[in-house]
């Protein structure tokens, strides 16, 4: 029977050498950036579980440089790092505090992995007692202005510390400039800024605000952070960003919102990161553990995707454990 000329697409999937020789998108180890909680703590083996983020922990500074020096040797190559502190205040001052939680992770893990490219999370939120990314007023609504000198403050005090790269997660109008102009007047001109342009107002944060105890006391971030229904919406906070000085884009969440995370990359000629948060992670934890997916496809199916959308690089709690598979 002759069916005449048609498409052989099956020719290149035949054998496993023939589809990795086609492969369009390749997962490395440089594109993982593994997140991490260090605690403000005086016991150096302190380790919490957090019950949310299976496989993750809050971690003293010595538990940090522990398990980061392990990951290390399977491949991880940079890290970013969310500080809870000992106390919390009205105006977030562990945040800016040279002798903060951050800041002293931050300088034992340079001094210990120098190689290590640490990227730190600039907000206010975990270091407030009322939980909000900025300072509060009589009314109980969220100062943008004032709000954009402490993350000056803050992105400074990191990269005194040693951070390499300064990720501001807050959400203000006008912070990447600020900070831009705080790290060239502190002789931080090299550092550059990996800025959360387009930061969604998602419920997918849930299991993070465990880990970093940040939840608001009050309200919630939609006055500030994107609705998950727009998306030229996003396209405008991303130019702003890069107008005011950002070198990098951060698409946060990434999954639910791949299309963005494409339009972004047709859009911008700058390296484009992707979040992965803790609502992706622990569905995908939960699913796995149920027996309902297979671990390994599922999550470098997710990665793979991530990718495949346009981003460069993926912030993924996942990096640990995917690391020794890529280097098979």
């Amino acid at each position: 029977m002759v069916f005449g000329e048609f498409h052989r697409g099956r020719r290149l999937r035949r054998t496993p050498f023939l589809r990795d020789m086609v492969r369009e998108t390749e997962l490395r180890p440089d594109d993982l950036i593994q997140g991490y909680f260090v605690v403000d703590t005086a016991d150096p083996n302190f380790e919490r579980p957090i019950s949310s983020l299976p496989g993750q922990s809050q971690l003293s500074v010595e538990r940090l440089v522990a398990r980061v020096g392990a990951a290390m040797e399977a491949g991880l190559r940079s890290a970013i790092i969310f500080g809870l502190p000992e106390k919390k205040d009205p105006v977030g001052s562990g945040a800016y505090a040279d002798d903060g939680i951050v800041q002293k992770a931050v300088m034992r893990l340079k001094e210990t992995y120098p190689e290590l490219v640490v990227v730190t999370d600039v907000c206010l939120c975990e270091y407030t007692s009322h939980g909000h990314c900025g300072l509060i007023d009589g009314r109980g609504e969220v100062q943008n202005d004032p709000t954009l000198e402490l993350l000056a403050k803050t992105a400074v005090s990191h990269a005194r510390a040693g951070a390499d790269i300064i990720a501001p997660s807050d959400m203000m109008d006008g912070r990447v400039g600020a900070i831009r102009m705080a790290l060239d007047d502190a002789d931080f001109s090299h550092i550059p800024i990996m800025s959360y342009a387009v930061k969604y107002a998602s419920c997918f944060y849930g299991p993070f605000r465990d880990a970093a105890d940040s939840t608001p006391a009050f309200g919630d971030r939609r006055g500030y952070q994107m609705d998950p229904a727009n998306v030229r919406e996003g396209l405008r906070e991303a130019a702003a960003d890069l107008s005011e000085g950002a070198d990098m884009l951060i698409v946060k969440p990434a999954m639910p919102y791949l299309d963005v995370v494409r339009l972004l990359r047709d859009n911008f000629d700058v390296p484009l990161v992707a979040y992965q948060v803790s609502g992706e992670y622990a569905m995908l934890q939960a699913a796995i553990a149920n027996g309902w997916l297979d671990g390994k496809g599922a999550i470098l199916e997710s990665l793979t995707g991530i990718k495949r959308a346009g981003a460069d690089m993926i912030i993924t709690y996942f990096a640990e454990q995917v690391l020794p598979w890529l280097s098979k």
